[in-house]
């Protein structure tokens, strides 16, 4: 194996230009950030934050007035509303299987929609092995909740209600707001849950608008660091902790606070949040030059999710018929062009994305879609290369397929 990836490696020795556009399962850490972090790991505020001596007290003071930021950032009435975690797998984690294990004596349904984020999906399918049950409600051909099966679904048993603000492969940006009252005007003692990592810096995104109970943010998709997230908790719901260790600055995620980690998170958040509008329309601006471009330079494709303000400004994820994703990722990776196949967390399965199957793509287009993100990093010059290249890749890849007889 480790062979084989040298020979690859060694591929791409002759690439001159690379463009990096698979912000779903990763990020470029910028310099600003990486530069913000480093003291902190040798330097300054290196200790526990809850021990009684400098290192420990600078640390303290470091991640409490992270604590403050991102509370402010997502609209927390209060910072002990936020815990860090070591990212957004187990934020949803704790927010889901914590908020069942609360919640039980009062009922032992939950209800998320068919699209949820793989590792919210892998947590009620855990919650089913303590007795819990799922229910999943379907979304219509541009991945928009249906309401009035989520209103039909809500009953006596409902304790947890789980819906992602915008979803992660779509971009499609749901109406929380209206969700949350539906359910809460159901029964108020529901607790409702977001993933709002795809939201986070990227549209306007806040707690106390959208009253959800729960709602998990992570660094790495504005270009953080990996390793850290965030829970926000409302005052005064119960959540019980998953795990168990030594309590430091937060009641619900044990172990000593990775400040280094904290730092970046909140100078990764800083720069996301300070020129808001502007970082957006940027996005955006890239975003559909992209879209646009290929749409001009090649037939045979779909455009998957809603266009336009329904969609998140960093996202675009097209199918190629007659071309599969993961070769097309391959092929644009030996020109400097990186982007992933499909689902991030499943594309190394042979079954498609389980998003794309719910808005009703068939499995051939289904295969051949690629998810791409923009950022406020990447230039028109950027954009510019890739529409060289896809065009290239897309039909070098075609031909094969045609010389075949493979359909």
């Amino acid at each position: 194996m480790v062979e084989n990836v040298k020979e690859l490696l060694k591929l791409h020795e002759e690439i001159t230009r690379q463009v990096y556009l698979d912000n779903e399962n990763s990020s470029i850490v910028p310099p600003e950030v990486v530069d913000t972090m480093l003291p902190y790991f040798n330097k300054i505020a290196y200790g526990n934050p809850t021990l009684t001596h400098k290192p420990g007290w600078e640390a303290f003071e470091v991640v409490m007035n992270s604590f403050q930021k991102i509370s402010k950032y997502i609209g927390a009435k209060i910072l002990e509303e936020i815990t860090f975690t070591p990212g957004e797998s187990e934020a949803n984690n704790l927010a889901i299987m914590g908020s069942c294990f609360a919640q039980k004596e009062k009922g032992k349904k939950i209800v998320i929609s068919e699209i949820e984020p793989i590792n919210v999906l892998h947590a009620v399918e855990m919650m089913q092995k303590f007795g819990f049950t799922v229910t999943k409600i379907p979304v219509d051909h541009e991945g928009f909740l249906n309401m009035e099966k989520l209103g039909e679904a809500i009953d006596k048993e409902t304790i947890l209600v789980s819906v992602a603000t915008v979803n992660n492969e779509l971009g499609t940006i749901q109406n929380i707001k209206e969700a949350v009252q539906l359910v809460k005007d159901k029964n108020s003692q529901i607790l409702f849950h977001t993933d709002a990592t795809d939201a986070y810096g990227r549209v306007p995104f806040n707690v106390q608008d959208l009253n959800v109970d729960l709602a998990t943010v992570s660094s790495y998709k504005i270009q953080g660091p990996r390793g850290i997230g965030a829970m926000y908790l409302r005052e005064g719901v119960n959540l019980d902790r998953i795990i168990e260790g030594q309590i430091g600055t937060q009641k619900l995620w044990p172990g000593i606070e990775n400040t280094p980690l904290i730092v970046g998170f909140t100078k990764a958040s800083e720069l996301a949040f300070e020129n808001f509008e502007v970082n957006t329309a940027k996005m955006r601006c890239l975003r559909d030059k992209l879209v646009d471009g290929i749409f001009s330079k090649l037939a045979d494709l779909r455009f998957n999710g809603p266009k336009g303000e329904k969609r998140s400004p960093d996202n675009a994820n097209i199918s190629f018929l007659r071309a599969e994703g993961e070769a097309l990722t391959i092929e644009l990776s030996l020109r400097g062009v990186y982007l992933s196949s499909g689902s991030a967390c499943s594309r190394r399965l042979l079954q498609p994305s389980h998003v794309l199957v719910a808005i009703g793509r068939r499995f051939e287009e289904a295969h051949g879609s690629v998810l791409m993100k923009t950022t406020r990093y990447l230039t028109e010059e950027d954009i510019g290369y890739v529409l060289e290249v896809i065009p290239e890749a897309v039909n070098r890849i075609r031909r094969i397929v045609g010389s075949t007889g493979v359909e």
